[in-house]
């Protein structure tokens, strides 16, 4: 059968959203609304595989959904809620426990750079975190989701176990008339060269909130001083700026203020470098301000508006929720037809 084109993505609430989440996934979520209807997700179940300050957790959902609003997303257009709220991710993922096997879990390599080398220490939760992604998508029967490099392998393994449910229970799919497959096989979508963002302080590190120094990021909610601040104390070499691509590939530093410039100003690197090839960094970091400022600084100021008026935020959550799942209770009743659960009616 022929599936209605979705678009499904989550962003976890773990807090202190900076330029490298802003570049990485926002912006490409805001890019999407115009072409796809789309459902995005503060993923807060998926939060807690590791153990969250509950206060924080509330708090940090509450920031990302008005990172959501405040990059352009529109909530009346598109679906913007919190996880937690539609049960049919928490059912739908007990059932993908039961589709998915242990072998496809342990090749997870995401489970084993979390959980590190104390692995009997980790959550089941963490474990089993792909099966719930999986259910995150499917249960809205999502065509496509944006995805980052460190989520390509939990994109293959929601595939796999959408084909492995059409296949096992394929008689009773055909039997409630949904054809040869319930699930669609969800699709990547790639937009472009990924955006890839690393710190200011080492140009070998991706941008993290975890970093010790706050000089290592550009947070969303940074005020037009902190921007300057952390740009012109940003780590450099003492060489002009290349002219060519090829003079960035030994200059991580370089290569990462470029593309950070590249990036806020839709533009590629061979752009910026023909506009500043041979400059010296003093001059360039000076435009990259400018620049940073008058595309961050609204969305900061109206990330801290926003995230003070809970009433509002929680009544976004509470509109998307509603919305989505008026999509996932028929998909998950459907379902628990499939499998033989007798269900209420």
């Amino acid at each position: 059968m022929s599936f209605k084109q979705l678009v499904f993505s989550g962003v976890q609430p773990t807090g202190n959203l900076h330029l490298g989440n802003y570049l990485g996934a926002i912006t490409k979520f805001v890019a999407l609304q115009e072409t796809h209807d789309c459902i995005y997700c503060v993923v807060d179940m998926h939060a807690i595989t590791v153990w969250q300050d509950p206060a924080e957790l509330t708090r940090n959902t509450r920031e990302v959904t008005a990172a959501f609003i405040a990059a352009g997303i529109d909530p009346k257009k598109h679906i913007v809620f919190n996880q937690s709220q539609v049960t049919a991710h928490a059912e739908l993922a007990w059932v993908f426990n039961c589709v998915a096997r242990i072998g496809w879990l342990n090749r997870m390599t995401q489970f084993k750079e979390k959980a590190g080398k104390d692995r009997e220490n980790a959550s089941v939760g963490l474990y089993v975190y792909p099966s719930l992604m999986a259910a995150d998508i499917l249960a809205y029967r999502a065509t496509h989701v944006p995805v980052g490099e460190d989520q390509k392998q939990h994109l293959e393994l929601s595939r796999d176990i959408a084909q492995k449910f059409n296949n096992d229970f394929g008689d009773a799919i055909r039997a409630h008339g949904f054809g040869d497959a319930f699930f669609p096989l969800p699709e990547p979508i790639i937009q472009g060269p990924a955006t890839r963002v690393m710190s200011l302080r080492d140009g070998s590190k991706k941008m993290s909130k975890s970093e010790p120094s706050d000089y290592s990021r550009i947070n969303l909610t940074d005020d037009a001083d902190a921007i300057a601040q952390k740009i012109r104390k940003a780590k450099t070499d003492p060489e002009p700026l290349p002219s060519d691509l090829k003079g960035l590939e030994p200059r991580p530093e370089a290569d990462n203020l470029v593309g950070i410039f590249a990036a806020l100003d839709n533009k590629t690197k061979a752009d910026v470098l023909r506009d500043f090839g041979g400059a010296q960094f003093s001059g360039f970091k000076s435009a990259l301000v400018d620049l940073a400022v008058a595309k961050l600084g609204p969305i900061g100021a109206e990330m801290k508006k926003l995230v003070q008026d809970h009433a509002y935020i929680d009544s976004v959550l509470a509109d998307g929720a509603q919305r989505a799942a008026a999509i996932a209770e028929p998909n998950m009743n459907a379902v628990k037809d499939i499998v033989g659960f007798v269900r209420r009616k």
